[in-house]
């Protein structure tokens, strides 16, 4: 019980990557606070979870509204009265080149993406530098170490909240708070499936050519970055601070012939 009676805040832990960890975080013991956009699927991972033995309740936040993370912030230490883990996995992806985006598409990544990793740390850190500990885990990708074709905004975000993670690092260290990044590659998820589908002529086509990419000739599973997230959170991670973890199957340092 790798995380026995620590008090964790998901975002975005409805569905994909934050659900897979959400599971996996209650199997070792924390008690599970997800906060998603989309109700039905929030509460459904927190019934599983509950029906495995588990702890968990779910918040409905917009991680782009100050006021709503805030609230969901506040009402988790009303509770607990302490968070140990906040896991900022709430995001959302694009498809085009800069020139090929649109302003409106532009902020929205930004907000969701970036704008989703400051807020429920703004609201977060103040507790976790009041008890003199914690761990914060930001969802970075493989696209902020790597060009990819037609991810400009995506990679942007990616990028930014990779930097943000370092600099986050340097400011919480005095407080015993640790901040790492997770650098997954592609991950087949419902959001991933959605958006292949809804961007490519031939999804099946696409899924393909993003296989050949990766050494292992596989694409990712949200299990797969959920273990990542456990040991991050994990006092097995304790001299991390500031790093980047890449689960990505070799596609950033690899290449095949």
């Amino acid at each position: 019980m790798r995380l026995l009676d620590k008090i964790a805040v998901i975002t975005g832990g409805g569905s994909g990557i934050g659900k897979a960890t959400a599971q996996l975080f209650a199997r070792e013991g924390a008690f599970v606070n997800i906060t998603d956009i989309h109700r039905e699927n929030g509460q459904a991972t927190v019934t599983e979870i509950e029906k495995q033995g588990g702890k968990a309740a779910f918040f409905e936040v917009d991680v782009t509204t100050p006021e709503a993370v805030e609230s969901a912030i506040q009402q988790i230490m009303e509770t607990y009265k302490r968070i140990d883990i906040l896991f900022n996995n709430a995001g959302i992806s694009n498809v085009g080149r800069v020139d090929e985006v649109e302003p409106d598409d532009w902020d929205r990544i930004m907000n969701v993406n970036v704008k989703g990793v400051y807020l429920p740390s703004k609201y977060t850190l103040p507790y976790m530098m009041e008890q003199k500990s914690g761990v914060v885990i930001n969802m970075s990708s493989c696209a902020a170490e790597m060009g990819l074709a037609k991810r400009a905004a995506y990679s942007a975000t990616k990028g930014a909240v990779l930097a943000l993670t370092k600099a986050m690092q340097v400011d919480y260290a005095p407080y015993n708070i640790r901040v790492n990044a997770l650098l997954p590659g592609t991950i087949l998820t419902p959001f991933v499936e959605n958006y292949l589908r809804t961007s490519y002529d031939d999804p099946e086509a696409a899924i393909a050519g993003i296989k050949k990419r990766q050494l292992s000739g596989e694409l990712g599973r949200p299990e797969d970055v959920a273990k990542a997230a456990l040991f991050l959170a994990s006092d097995e991670s304790s001299f991390m601070m500031g790093s980047p973890l890449y689960i990505d199957g070799g596609v950033v340092f690899g290449k095949n012939a």
